[in-house]
């Protein structure tokens, strides 16, 4: 294409071929790579496929096929986001959580089985965090009684289906990583208790085994202020354990004393939203394989003697987690700003990779994907980070004198992390003439203990001060159209989404999925997980009751002057559909302009294909109608007032 071809239009009006059906039929995120004797197993979001999650491999014609069939899905509900839903035998047998019912079956031939009893109540009993020790699955266990009371404990499963189930150790609110000593006499766990999140305080717990129950245990390390996460045994005595105690998730060898193997500025761990996450690999040669974390990701090997760590470069690659390692065979998830995410094997001896499953079926010419750049932002005396993705497409160039809208993304936890990544809905916008800039706010990690602190009994004033940082900062570098700013974000993105909007005149507009709006009635109806996830961001009750009222968006409403979106799944258990009816009949009543959609069979994060595509397109329609473009074949969202028109 010459100069001549390139078409001078206005931004957000340029034609794509990257589609909201793209991102959705296209998009099939793999996560839990093992290998099971030859072959190599994942996990599979299926949009088209009602959105469950099926368990793959690839076949002798090099395409994947399904080891577990349709319709099962196997997902666990444990925390309500779940991880460790599969593991597998060593003779080949897949054993799994199904999400219907919540039940753990193992599949030898053509149809599952069931290893643990039919609950009396819909999912009162639900499994996490598989694997396989000896002739049983180990499990965390979490048991939903009638009064709503939940406990939680490890337990043991037999293979046979006898329905003998052991419980081996309870005694906290929470429980993870279980890890049986080498000798088997001893098993180690992570454990915490309420309102402690996993981020903020948790302890390494270690207990002698009789008859396969666990005796008294002791806490070892960790405590309400340390973060303590995968224990893996070196010895029957002595373990590695990666803790924040330096302000950073380091390693630390636990024996007769406390070791610090290597203390450096960056992240050997991460939050603990999905069980089953690991940072570090030990190798055959007693090495490990880690993965550290300073804004984007490194692969490298750590001598556990020396404290030294060796690079394994993988160009291109900002985003590493390490599955699992057989000899000289790496098995990582990894992508980057150009590079995308999905299932890789590396030779660890050549640093040869091989694609085992991408998580995009297909990618559009390069052309059309945007170029990933790395922002630090400064405002209110600190450092913020993000990543700025500005419009491309090879065909268009905006009109003189115009500056591009932007749409700041602000990613859920609030304790996530954004690396540069090849993104299709970043794509989707930029591709249209529409900047993305993603916002790694304080209170993300990736950047150290002291940065996700800065959330601490800040949340709705920290997170939104930085987004608006971020985003500001491109519009005074002349970069960003100042009147076209929109924020979205989705959870505790999502609060933050409306909080900014109710608090600043900054944005035109705001799309929230499945968002926080209050806090009385989230504490109420959220799930155990979190119930007491806002004691750390706010305060406890009923000492903060005065601080929840005055930093929900719903209660500021009267500070809102721009439109908003609100998209929301009526089966989410997290941010249950209450919170966005409450925000919309606040819209009405003030005569906000607005769209209030909702999806039926969707819970927290939508997955199913119609959804997908129909929350993008109108969240691009929405951009379009307040900040004066339209984009080209879009069907265009209805905005309604109190009016009703």
């Amino acid at each position: 294409m010459t100069q001549t071809d390139v078409i001078a239009a206005p931004y957000g009006s340029w034609t794509s071929p990257i589609s909201a059906a793209d991102l959705a039929a296209g998009g099939h995120p793999v996560e839990g790579g093992r290998y099971v004797g030859g072959d190599v197993w994942w996990s599979e979001l299926r949009p088209t496929e009602g959105g469950r999650v099926a368990v793959r491999r690839i076949a002798v014609d090099g395409l994947p096929v399904d080891v577990l069939p349709a319709p099962w899905n196997a997902r666990t509900r444990v925390h309500e986001y779940g991880g460790g839903a599969w593991t597998a035998t060593d003779t080949g047998q897949l054993v799994f959580s199904e999400f219907s019912d919540q039940r753990v079956y193992i599949l030898e031939g053509g149809t599952p089985r069931a290893l643990t009893p039919e609950p009396t109540a819909p999912a009162a009993l639900r499994y996490a965090d598989l694997s396989v020790v000896g002739d049983e699955v180990w499990a965390v266990r979490e048991s939903h009684a009638a009064d709503g009371s939940i406990t939680r404990d490890i337990c043991a499963i037999p293979l046979d289906g006898s329905g003998d189930i052991r419980s081996i150790v309870g005694g906290s609110d929470f429980l993870a990583y279980p890890r049986l000593s080498p000798g088997g006499s001893k098993i180690a766990w992570i454990a915490w208790n309420h309102p402690q999140m996993p981020w903020d305080g948790t302890e390494l717990r270690i207990a002698d085994l009789v008859d396969g129950v666990a005796g008294p245990s002791r806490v070892v390390i960790g405590g309400t202020e340390e973060s303590v996460l995968q224990p893996e045994w070196i010895t029957e005595d002595e373990l590695y354990v990666a803790s924040d105690l330096s302000g950073w998730w380091n390693i630390y060898r636990v024996g007769a004393a406390v070791t610090a193997v290597c203390t450096v500025d960056a992240d050997f761990g991460g939050p603990l939203w999905q069980f089953g996450a690991r940072w570090y690999e030990v190798l055959d040669d007693g090495k490990l394989l880690t993965v550290r974390t300073v804004g984007t990701d490194t692969l490298a090997v750590l001598d556990p003697e020396s404290g030294k760590l060796r690079n394994l470069e993988i160009p291109g690659v900002t985003s590493i987690s390490i599955q699992q390692i057989r000899g000289d065979r790496l098995l990582l998830k990894c992508g980057g700003a150009k590079v995308a995410a999905g299932l890789r094997e590396f030779d660890s001896r050549t640093g040869d990779p091989r694609i085992i499953r991408l998580s995009v079926e297909s990618l559009p010419d390069d052309a059309y994907l945007p170029e990933a750049q790395t922002v630090v932002a400064h405002g209110h005396g600190r450092e913020v980070h993000a990543v700025a993705y500005p419009p491309r497409n090879p065909r268009y160039v905006g009109l003189d004198g115009e500056l591009p809208p932007y749409v700041a993304f602000v990613h859920g936890g609030p304790t996530a992390h954004v690396a540069p990544a090849l993104n299709l809905v970043y794509a989707y916008f930029t591709s249209r003439g529409i900047g993305v800039v993603d916002v790694n706010y304080g209170g993300s990690t990736g950047y150290g203990r002291e940065y996700r602190n800065r959330l601490r009994g800040q949340w709705g004033i920290v997170d939104v001060q930085d987004v608006i940082t971020a985003v500001t900062g491109l519009a005074e570098q002349g970069l960003a159209d100042p009147n076209r700013l929109a924020i979205e974000g989705g959870s505790a993105g999502g609060w933050t989404v409306l909080a900014a909007l109710t608090t600043s005149e900054v944005f035109a507009c705001g799309t929230s999925y499945y968002g926080v709006a209050e806090l009385d009635g989230f504490v109420k109806e959220t799930h155990d997980f979190e119930s007491r996830y806002i004691d750390g961001l706010i305060g406890p009750l009923p000492e903060s009751a005065a601080l929840y009222a005055e930093r929900a968006p719903l209660n500021n409403v009267g500070g809102l002057n721009c439109p908003v979106l609100l998209l929301q799944g009526l089966d989410d258990p997290i941010v249950p559909p209450s919170q966005a009816e409450r925000f919309r009949d606040a819209l009405v009543s003030k005569g906000i302009p607005h769209a209030y959609l909702e999806f039926a069979g969707e819970s927290h994060g939508f997955r199913q294909l119609s959804t997908i595509i129909s929350a993008r397109n109108a969240e691009l329609s929405f951009y379009g109608q307040v900040m004066g473009f339209t984009p080209p074949d879009i069907p265009k969202l209805h905005l309604w007032t109190a009016s009703g028109s």
